[in-house]
């Protein structure tokens, strides 16, 4: 079975600016749940979303979920998105850079702006769970 083939639990957030300056972590910080499952015969879904039980005045809850047919070379994972919470996003091609650090699946999204923010560049790390 691929190593990328799995349940996989988001285990950090990080992101940095145009400039690769660092900037607020993604999804309020360090406390988020997501889960992301990539099946053996093409299928994927991923949802991530702010996990703090109350959010401070002014800002919003960030939550994202997308699923779809993929493709895997071994660096790049192309979705192509037939599910998503983003309008915007359905019959995209959601293209994320791979990599794996020890145990850890690492994705890398293109540089783009989430939500009312400015662009930005997020690295998110994933833990396995299971390989199913």
């Amino acid at each position: 079975m691929s190593k990328h083939v799995g349940t996989w639990a988001l285990a950090r957030a990080e992101a940095v600016d145009a400039d690769g300056n660092p900037v607020a972590a993604p999804f309020g910080g360090g406390k988020v749940i997501g889960r992301l499952v990539l099946t053996a015969d093409g299928r994927m879904s991923a949802a991530i979303t702010d996990a703090r039980t109350t959010i401070p005045e002014g800002q919003t809850r960030e939550y994202s979920c997308y699923a779809g047919s993929y493709t895997f070379d071994g660096n790049t994972l192309v979705t192509t998105v037939d599910a998503c919470s983003d309008p915007a996003r359905m019959g995209t091609e959601q293209v994320r850079q791979v990599s794996f650090e020890g145990a850890q699946m690492v994705l890398r999204p293109p540089l783009r702006a989430y939500g009312n923010k400015p662009a930005e560049s997020r690295t998110i790390w994933w833990d396995k769970l299971s390989d199913v």
